[in-house]
């Protein structure tokens, strides 16, 4: 048996202070563009006769105050190499791709989108963007698609990532919006982390726990919930094992004990709160033997936890894919916002539920209208009103936003299967990797017409079901900002130049509103006036971005949203609804009742294991970038299957020999680690490596698409499947994978 503990951030010394100014400085700063923690970093320009950029952590930056984990530290290392540097076209994917120039590209564009509009209508277009996007990009993308052509068919890989916690927030709140802030790490007295390896997935923010545990350890309980141990659990004074997709009903039944021992602040539900007898009604029925039961946990660890957080005066909760990535991900939201509202945790230092988001612009795609359902400055495209409004800021005709929902991720796939899209537009992101039933998603690409990939690198598994390829410069080559996951703006500067041709994804998109007729409406001379009309945009809403700018972040650092006209810098709100009112009609939070589902592809007979999925500390997202920088290959140089000896035992499985998982939808082999770190009746497997990658392991090939209702999120965490001997060899293996997904395919 083997345990794998992974290597944390980079130590540095860290800097005092919080809202203070950058400081003179040659050196160009901007925020990391890996994970949602959007920490600082400062970029050193190559040696002399060299092409690598170098990076350290940023010292003012407030949100990381010098932190910096080993891939923000190797971003210099990814910046160059493997680069996309010109347009390249193919009529048929069986083609080779051949190069072709930017005017050919964008007569291409333009036919199919005129041809779309006039056979088939504006619903034949679709726009797949992404966290990675700045949020100029996210601004002029949504412009293009849902004002100019009329089809609110954008979505972006948020729906993968956070749309569970908008919709969580958003019926619980009122509103999108984290109501926390980093600093609440350092006040908070109980810690609650559900759903989140935050040491290998937000590491920055876990040294910062870590540090006040070591120099206070009597200041500071850390709870963790998850099916895995790990270096997060590693830290826990409590780890609950938890069986995959049973979070809301232990949530259910920590608010059971808390009104048993009469935790409840009833002042406060009274005065701010909805929907509290109907929520305490459920919650009477989950008492702690039936939770433990359900949750497969011990009934003491639930009433210690429902005891840490009633004697509590500060309780702050953390989550991540491991609550979204699930068919009841919103409801799971809205539990654990309900017990910070009936406890009254929320709105005050080290108190509140915090989602931390995956991508490093997730935020900003969110506050730009990047989901279907949205419109910029949290604006719905159901309502008339904030159509009208948009219509006017964009100078587009009334009645030029559809009033229609548009396709979310997966129903962009189903529509493709259904032959309903002419071109589908991908940007920023890798979806032949990180969308579940991935042969299904490979086929129905297969079935469009014309498949645009905006994208840096040369040679990704979308390009494999790409026409055109369009070079993007990235984050380094391209000015604009991003928000991080406690909505703070940073601007991150075009510091070196695009290789070849590439273009920035918002120039691209700008330029093809012209050539279409909308000549007034998209001609921008810079990023910094994209920015400038989005953030008008966002006045009097809760994202205010109105009194921010390029210039003032330039020169006065990052700032935290809302940020009105006329803020002073450090002014923005650290902290939402510190008086108790919520953006809702009558300024209350509603508490939401919800009944636990479980999973939706439990275990049977056939496929009785759990497969959930996760990342590698060393690795992000589909390894476009982290594959190119030998260090962090050499951490994590293969996906492993980590196997309880239970489970190994029981299926013939030995530590470092090759498995076969199978699941409804096709099947892999996998090099298995067997450990006691995972709980048995579940395995896991990293999502990271590609079928680009020299050894690949599609894990999102067996995971299934149905996900939460209310977000449209897809439940990537749990998919049933059944283990079995691997091959001995390469060549066996790949021939037992192609034999398992043909049997699979012929079963269903």
């Amino acid at each position: 048996m083997s345990k794998v503990v992974p290597v944390l951030p980079e130590e540095l010394p860290v800097a005092n202070g919080g809202e203070s100014a950058p400081g003179p400085s040659a050196l160009p700063r901007s925020q990391c563009p890996y994970c949602g923690v959007g920490c600082g970093l400062e970029l050193k320009p190559p040696q002399a006769g060299g092409e690598t950029w170098t990076a350290r952590g940023d010292r003012h930056h407030p949100s990381s105050l010098g932190q910096v984990c080993v891939k923000g530290a190797t971003v210099g290392d990814t910046l160059a190499h493997n680069r996309l540097t010109s347009p390249q076209y193919r009529s048929s994917i069986d083609q080779p791709f051949a190069p072709i120039s930017w005017e050919q590209a964008f007569s291409l564009i333009v036919g199919s989108i005129r041809s779309a509009l006039e056979t088939r209508g504006a619903n034949a277009i679709a726009i797949y963007g992404s966290g990675q996007f700045l949020i100029e990009d996210y601004y002029i993308a949504n412009k293009l698609l849902k004002g100019a052509l009329g089809s609110n068919n954008f979505d972006a890989n948020s729906r993968l990532c956070m749309s569970s916690a908008v919709v969580g927030y958003s019926r619980s709140l009122g509103s999108d919006g984290p109501p926390c802030c980093y600093d609440d790490l350092d006040a908070a007295e109980l810690v609650v982390l559900v759903g989140t390896n935050t040491a290998e997935c937000h590491p920055v923010l876990f040294q910062r726990l870590l540090k006040r545990k070591r120099k206070q350890p009597q200041s500071l309980r850390i709870v963790v919930i998850d099916p895995r141990c790990t270096a997060t659990s590693d830290a826990a004074d409590l780890h609950l094992q938890i069986a995959p997709g049973t979070d809301l009903a232990l949530l259910h039944g920590i608010g059971q004990q808390l009104v048993a021992n009469g935790a409840i602040n009833l002042p406060y539900v009274e005065r701010c709160t909805n929907g509290y007898p109907a929520l305490a009604e459920l919650w009477a029925a989950w008492t702690p033997d039936r939770v433990a039961q359900f949750c497969g946990l011990e009934q003491a660890d639930i009433e210690r936890l429902a005891a840490l957080w009633a004697e509590s005066a500060a309780v702050l909760t953390l989550w991540s894919m491991g609550v979204n990535q699930s068919r009841e991900g919103s409801a799971t939201v809205s539990g654990i916002v309900n017990l910070h509202l009936v406890t009254g945790q929320i709105g005050r230092p080290g108190a509140g539920p915090f989602s931390l988001t995956g991508q490093p612009n997730a935020m900003g795609g969110r506050e730009a209208g990047g989901l279907a359902k949205l419109l910029p400055g949290y604006r719905q495209v159901g309502v008339a009103e904030h159509r009208a409004e948009v219509e006017r800021h964009w100078q587009f005709p009334a009645g030029s936003i559809s009033p229609q929902e548009g396709l979310s991720t997966w129903q962009q796939i189903e529509a493709m299967e259904r032959g309903e899209l002419a071109l589908w537009w991908v940007a920023a992101t890798n979806p032949l990797v990180s969308l579940p039933s991935l042969d299904r998603v490979k086929a129905a690409a297969s079935r469009c017409p014309l498949v645009v990939l905006n994208e840096a690198y040369a040679g990704t598994e979308t390009a494999a079901v790409a026409h055109l390829l369009l070079p993007a410069a990235q984050w380094s080559e391209k000015a604009g900002v991003m928000t991080n996951s406690e909505r703070r703006v940073s601007y991150c500067p075009a510091f070196r130049q695009p290789p070849g041709e590439a273009r920035a994804d918002w120039q691209i998109f700008a330029e093809l509103g012209r050539r279409l007729g909308f000549e007034q409406q998209f001609s921008y001379e810079s990023a910094a006036e994209v920015y400038a009309e989005f953030a008008a945009l966002t006045a009097g809403r809760l994202c205010n971005h109105s009194g921010l700018s390029h210039q003032l972040l330039l020169q006065d650092g990052p700032q935290q949203w809302p940020f009105p006209l006329g803020t002073a810098p450090g002014a923005g709100l650290a902290r939402l609804y510190t008086d108790g009112r919520f953006p809702t009609a009558d300024g209350r939070a509603q508490l939401h009742a919800d009944a636990p589902l479980g999973l939706a592809e439990p275990p049977d007979a056939s496929y009785p294991l759990v497969l959930t999925t996760g990342r590698y500390l060393g690795h992000w997202h589909t390894m476009t970038r982290t594959a190119l920088v030998p260090r962090l290959m050499k951490q994590h140089p293969r996906a492993l299957l980590e196997v309880n000896p239970q489970d190994a035992e029981r299926y013939g499985l030995s530590d470092g020999a090759l498995a076969l998982v199978r699941s409804r939808r096709g099947a892999l082999t996998a090099t298995v680690q067997v450990s006691e770190r995972i709980r048995a009746g579940t395995v896991f497997l990293p999502m990271h490596w590609g079928a680009a990658q020299a050894d690949p392991c599609e894990a999102n090939r067996l995971m299934h698409e149905l996900g939460c209702p209310l977000s449209g999120q897809p439940e990537l965490k749990a998919a049933a499947v059944c283990l079995a001997p691997g091959p001995e060899s390469e060549s066996e293996s790949e021939s037992a994978q192609l034999s398992a997904t043909a049997s699979t395919a012929s079963h269903h």
